[in-house]
């Protein structure tokens, strides 16, 4: 639960006093990030992310095979994932696929979904356009090990069936769908053998029509510098959606417990997690600067903040 009420700048803590140690200069990507971030003009480069996905998430670990659905609830948003099947060439047999997870998922479903938006249509190339993605985003080679990272994450999206619920004004939408359809995910046998990506992949009609409404511009340079931490991208994502959409004036406080049950996967003890949730805070906020935000030992007080890609800078219109 959360609540608005005006907005008190006096009240919680900065959150330098809150973290459990004396808090590191930001690494050197996220002041480079913050820099060029700050230098930007209408050369602009934008991810996008499904507004579900940015008030809920999915696995940051992998969970493991025997787990077969994932759901996170946020309010009246709600998120369910039930691991796929695909078909073993070999034998023509089904076999399971796991559940997508981890930052490298999170940036395959913000390039795809930055591809659709920009071409305006749910069918998008792929094959060069990943693989420059992955080297610009990620800073890695992109043979290799690498490639077949990605693509098992692509792989997994693929496979797995979504449902996405929202309430707003008294109206609900829920979308049950895959993503991505009509996918090879096979690899080369052979270990030495290129790893191709097909040359095209085709979004879900449903999956498109509500990305087309609910997408959330998010800076590339910015995702780019927490692409490390799924737990970073969440929160810079959540924070993107979210703050700009509080009125001028008033505040939003949410609990402690709140974060932890969005956040909280995998922690038990909310010690260990405001830990955790404190420094990738502390990164988020260095490369999204205009973020208006306290924490306190009771949660955190959100207040109305510029979005991190304005409305005049976007390549494209979105709603």
């Amino acid at each position: 639960m959360t609540d608005e009420k005006d907005g008190d700048q006096n009240g919680p803590r900065p959150i330098t006093e809150l973290l459990p140690k004396p808090p590191k200069r930001p690494p050197a990507r996220l002041l480079d990030a913050a820099v060029l971030i700050g230098s930007q003009d209408e050369a602009l480069s934008v991810l996008y992310q499904h507004s579900v996905l940015c008030q809920t998430c999915l696995p940051f670990r992998d969970p493991g095979d025997e787990t077969r659905t994932w759901e996170r609830v946020n309010g009246s948003v709600r998120l369910k994932v039930l691991a796929g099947e695909a078909t073993d060439p070999a034998d023509g047999k089904f076999i399971p696929v796991g559940l997508p997870f981890g930052p490298k998922a999170r940036l395959v479903l913000m390039h795809i979904n930055q591809q659709a938006l920009l071409a305006q249509t749910p069918i998008i190339e792929v094959e060069s356009s990943l693989t420059k993605f992955v080297g610009r985003m990620l800073k890695l080679n992109t043979g290799g090990r690498t490639i077949r990272v990605i693509k098992d994450q692509l792989s997994r999206l693929s496979a797995s069936s979504i449902r996405l619920g929202m309430v707003k004004e008294g109206r609900s939408l829920t979308v049950n769908s895959q993503i991505v359809t009509a996918f090879d995910i096979w690899f080369p046998k052979d270990e030495r053998q290129r790893v191709l990506w097909p040359s095209t992949i085709q979004l879900s009609l449903d999956y498109w029509e509500s990305l087309k409404t609910h997408a959330v511009p998010l800076n590339e340079i910015a995702i780019a510098s927490l692409s490390h931490s799924a737990m970073a991208l969440d929160l810079y994502a959540w924070l993107a959606q979210r703050l700009h959409r509080i009125e001028a004036g008033k505040s939003v406080f949410v609990p402690w417990t709140a974060l932890q049950g969005q956040f909280g996967q995998g922690y038990t003890r909310i010690r260990k997690f405001r830990e955790v949730f404190l420094i990738a805070l502390k990164q988020v906020q260095t490369v999204y600067g205009e973020a208006r935000f306290e924490v306190s030992e009771a949660g955190m007080t959100l207040h109305h903040s510029r979005p991190p890609v304005l409305k005049r800078l976007l390549p494209l219109h979105t709603p």
